[in-house]
């Protein structure tokens, strides 16, 4: 059985957001994990 990849972001600021939107348009089927510290992630329309 394979195992899923995962992407894990620190930090959901604009360079986090950006990464994990890349990878998921990339690779849609990878699991994308974001950690923000602060009560708010950034996003683009």
């Amino acid at each position: 059985m394979a195992k899923k990849e995962r992407l894990v972001v620190i930090g959901g600021d604009a360079a986090g957001m950006s990464a994990a939107s890349q990878v998921r348009r990339r690779r849609p089927d990878m699991e994308i994990i974001a950690f923000e510290r602060g009560r708010h992630t950034s996003y683009a329309a």
